[in-house]
């Protein structure tokens, strides 16, 4: 007997209307615990209707521009946006939201989430004088650099040189056409040739007038990024030719060189590294990129039929095969916690700036450990779960209209920003093994444990016993979250009590930052679930059962590290089969290569004078008002 025909246009609407229609949620109580309140969703939805009503803002044509056209675009948009900020006096709460709400990669990006941040954080006040009005009204662009510094004979200047070819900075995000100014990250070489290591410098990158970079400085952009990623932005090279600045524009809030040359010490030597900046944007945003890709891929799965008609002739929804769902709910489990554990990030790091803003410096260490743990822990299952998400909607998750494909290539840098993720995990470990030798040492060290290492408290003889594993341990969040905190302390005695001659497998780094990181993970989001009782009942019921998905997803990943021989048998077949590689001249061609990008072949941009130079000349304007009125003070 023939099938009933189905008008599918209609069948996907009404799958999806009835699938809202099923929920036994509070959408609006979910939501609102989600983006942390009712007046934080009002505020969206107010700028959201603004922005809605610049066609500059429409999505539509974006996939079909060239790369120069589509950081022409960007340059546009950023010049509006701020002209909006302007019109609306949105506050940088609102700037930010509405940023946010764009969803666009963007130079400017880098200005507020990096120079804005660091020159706050590390300023003196005599640069904060000079250069604060200018840099929060965007009457300059800043962005973040490192290179090697030198130093001339006169203590009143430093003396910026990038000595050889591979010394030039690189992948710096709007340093390639956008940029005038930069937080550069360098050596420090006292007058008598003494290295004090990295510290920050204020760096002019090009004029104010034309911006045409300045003498001494070469700098352009670096070319298309792999499978046309993050085409907008200009990530950017930069090489200085004994460039001299002020001794004033060293970030000096910390540690400063006095004009006779003497060095003043920080309370802490990561005082002078910038790099906890990065993190506090990467962290709380890695949830919401997660939940972009869970709500397109559960939606897309929602509607989409395949196979095994019924009696009406539908065939079944794709999301109700347990291959699909098995993929696309522990997704949207880590897009909760992650959501939560970003809000988490984001006061820990308020609090630790406000010590350090007193010179407390007693948070650093724990904090700079942990964040490396989160950076590595959430962008690394960010880039799998965007990915898996695309797959579940079969070939048309390739397409670039799906809109996941973007969102994979944008985020996939990530796991190099601020350090490849494998190296971070080693800064995790010696944190960890510090932490444990003192435990072990000492009964007296368990009681100073902070937070993130709080796992490491039953190596101590009166801690509470591992729970012995049944049927029923799965069912208490309680015991899971043990199980975690044990795994981690365990594998971190062993380690730590391991001969350094002995023979430990490749991954052995990554597998014990990953148990450290998932435990203190866990712990929270034990604390998740008991504190969802402000929400009703059965909104907490289906929360709370994505909160126990995510840690009994842990607990199963968490299963291989039993098997340590395993580890060392691989270990083994690995050396056996190496491959050697041919030693290129690498950095020669990647210069020649960059040489060739198009938006070179001018050395101030197109989207200059159209768009930069009245942002920039706005915010210049506004500084200088602000500086006459400060006057009359």
């Amino acid at each position: 007997m023939p099938t009933a025909k189905v008008d599918v246009n209609q069948q996907t609407a009404a799958d999806m209307k009835a699938a809202r229609s099923r929920t036994s949620i509070s959408v609006q109580n979910v939501r609102n615990y989600l983006y942390g309140g009712q007046k934080v969703w009002d505020l969206r939805e107010r700028l959201e209707r603004i922005l809605v009503q610049e066609p500059l803002f429409d999505k539509q044509h974006r996939d079909f521009l060239g790369r120069t056209d589509q950081y022409i675009r960007a340059a546009a948009i950023i010049d509006r946006l701020d002209e909006l900020r302007r019109m609306h006096s949105w506050s940088q709460a609102e700037y930010s939201t509405a940023s946010s709400l764009l969803s666009e990669v963007m130079s400017i990006t880098l200005h507020d989430a990096a120079f804005q941040p660091v020159l706050l954080g590390q300023g003196s006040p005599a640069l904060m004088e000079n250069y604060w009005d200018l840099v929060y009204e965007k009457g300059i662009q800043g962005c973040y650099l490192q290179t090697e510094l030198g130093h001339g004979t006169n203590v009143a200047q430093f003396e910026i040189n990038s000595p050889n070819l591979t010394s030039t900075k690189w992948w710096i995000g709007a340093l390639g056409k956008s940029a005038t100014h930069g937080a550069v990250q360098a050596k420090l070489i006292l007058p008598d040739g003494k290295d004090m290591g990295p510290h920050l410098f204020f760096v002019q990158l090009r004029s104010l007038e034309d911006h045409k970079p300045l003498p001494r400085i070469t700098v352009g952009d670096i070319g298309p990024k792999a499978s046309g990623g993050m085409a907008a932005q200009d990530q950017g090279f930069a090489r200085f030719d004994h460039v001299r600045i002020p001794r004033t524009n060293m970030f000096s809030k910390f540690a400063e060189v006095t004009a006779e040359g003497s060095y003043i010490q920080p309370p802490h030597a990561k005082l002078s590294y910038g790099g906890v900046i990065f993190f506090n944007f990467m962290i709380p945003t890695a949830g919401w990129t997660i939940a972009k890709a869970a709500t397109v891929a559960i939606r897309y799965t929602t509607v989409r039929r395949q196979g095994e008609p019924n009696a009406e002739g539908l065939e079944r929804q794709v999301l109700t095969y347990p291959s699909t769902y098995y993929r696309l709910l522990p997704i949207l489990s880590r897009a909760f916690v992650f959501v939560e554990l970003g809000r988490y990030t984001v006061k820990a790091l308020n609090e630790m700036q406000q010590r350090l803003a007193n010179r407390d410096t007693s948070l650093l260490p724990e904090m700079h450990a942990l964040l490396c743990g989160l950076k590595v822990f959430v962008i690394t299952h960010g880039i799998i779960d965007i990915e898996t998400a695309r797959r579940s909607m079969d070939g048309h998750g390739y397409s670039a209209f799906a809109g996941l494909g973007r969102l994979y290539m944008e985020y996939l840098p990530s796991a190099t920003f601020e350090g490849d993720n494998f190296i971070l995990d080693g800064q995790v470990v010696r944190a960890a093994t510090k932490s444990c030798k003192a435990v072990l040492s000492s009964t007296l060290a368990v009681a100073k444990l902070p937070l993130p290492s709080a796992y490491l408290r039953l190596l101590s003889t009166t801690s509470e016993a591992p729970p012995q594993v049944t049927a029923s341990t799965w069912q208490d969040v309680r015991s899971v979250v043990l199980l975690l905190e044990w795994r981690a302390a365990l594998m971190v005695k062993n380690f730590t009590q391991t001969p350094a001659s002995a023979d430990v497998d490749a991954s052995i780094n990554q597998r014990l930052a990953k148990a450290v990181t998932e435990a203190f993970v866990a712990a929270q989001v034990s604390e998740m679930i008991n504190d969802l009782a402000i929400l009703p009942s059965e909104d907490a019921k289906v929360v709370g059962c994505l909160y126990r998905l995510y840690l009994l997803m842990s607990a199963e990943s968490a299963l291989v590290d039993l098997v340590s021989d395993l580890r060392i048998a691989i270990k083994a077949l690995c050396i056996e089969i190496a491959l050697g590689v041919f030693d290129g001249r690498v950095y020669e061609a990647l210069w020649q290569r960059v040489q060739m990008e198009p938006m070179n072949k001018d050395k101030v941009t197109p989207a200059y004078v159209p768009y930069i130079r009245p942002m920039l000349q706005r915010g210049q304007a506004a500084a200088q008002q602000k500086t006459k009125l400060k006057s009359r003070l």
